[in-house]
């Protein structure tokens, strides 16, 4: 789908301005009538529409996913890292690293791409790291088991 919609993008940037306006009066059309189908499908269908990897996209570009920003990011997210904000085109998140500082970086590279996946809207993504939770020393410490008196 990027890839059509890349191509597209393209080829318009190429064309004459009749063409254009031409494809800016489909588009309408289209969305027009997407806006009908979602009127006319209900809540769990309109869902569905929503979760399918062709028609959410579609949706988008005509502003009626069923899902608001914030859901789509916070379900992209998976409870990965906490949603701190939705402003506008910018998504700030926190992220606690649980490994090296290179698996951290490609973390946050993963969780850039969820949030533009699923709310392609979104211009930039602000992550902030926190700080790895310590474990207390005494709590690595073996204790015995207690037994109970033999018999």
């Amino acid at each position: 789908m990027n890839e059509r919609v890349r191509r597209i993008e393209s080829l318009l940037d190429k064309a004459d301005p009749a063409a254009t306006e031409l494809v800016a009066e489909v588009l309408g059309l289209y969305g027009e009538g997407l806006a009908r189908v979602m009127t006319l499908v209900g809540e769990e269908a309109a869902a569905r529409l929503g979760a399918d990897e062709l028609v959410s996209p579609l949706l988008l570009l005509h502003d009626l996913h069923p899902l608001d920003t914030r859901t789509r990011v916070e379900q992209a997210l998976a409870g990965s890292a906490e949603l701190l904000s939705v402003e506008g085109d910018l998504v700030r998140l926190r992220f606690r690293p649980t490994g090296c500082r290179s698996s951290a970086a490609g973390a946050a590279s993963a969780l850039r791409d969820a949030v533009r996946e699923a709310a392609p809207e979104i211009e930039r993504v602000e992550i902030e790291v926190a700080d790895a939770a310590l474990i207390p020393v005494e709590s690595l410490t073996v204790r015995p088991a207690s037994r109970a008196p033999v018999p």
